[in-house]
């Protein structure tokens, strides 16, 4: 008995906190919800905190769900090529290319699409495959899937993974073959 009692106060104290914790949060959640405290215009970039953590929750998901797609072991070049076009069609506009610049209006967007020419280095195949066939939330990523075909996706997949060594000039030749 004698023991018990002298935990009363510890658990008292413990259930105090967990009340208190609740209440701010509650609080905290209220301003957010009412828009008090979080700003929902595009003009406005996300908190820096904010904008990270959301961030590496993409990065998270992505790596999670990708699977194990493995890329082809040789791409044909008629694939690159339809990867190549679809990407003229689709994406320039807000991911621009070699030597090629996006649209004006997409500065105005948070988070601002990113350029690509760095892909490669930071997603595998089954990982870039998979943002673009299912896009990302909050972000004005499509989820190409819902027009496109899965081989249409791949062949934008294997064009996003060759872009680095695309030139100005075949950029430019792509532009043209496109229209």
């Amino acid at each position: 008995m004698l023991h018990s009692h002298s935990n009363r106060p510890l658990i008292v104290g413990w259930l105090a906190g967990l009340v208190t914790a609740g209440i701010i949060a509650g609080v905290i959640g209220l301003l957010a919800f009412t828009g008090i405290t979080f700003d929902t215009s595009a003009s406005t970039p996300h908190p820096k905190l904010v904008g990270r953590a959301m961030h590496q929750t993409m990065v998270n998901s992505v790596r999670r769900r990708s699977g194990g797609l493995e890329p082809p072991e040789a791409a044909a070049r008629a694939s690159i090529l339809r990867g190549a076009i679809a990407y003229q069609r689709d994406c320039t506009v807000c991911h621009g290319g070699p030597g090629y610049a996006r649209a004006r209006w997409v500065s105005a967007m948070q988070p601002t699409p990113p350029y690509l020419l760095d892909t490669p280095n930071r997603w595998t195949h089954a990982e870039l495959y998979k943002v673009i066939r299912d896009g990302v939330k909050m972000s004005g990523m499509p989820a190409w899937r819902e027009v496109e075909s899965p081989q249409t996706i791949s062949d934008l997949t294997l064009f996003v993974e060759r872009l680095p060594k695309v030139s100005p000039q075949q950029f430019s030749r792509i532009n043209q073959a496109a229209r």
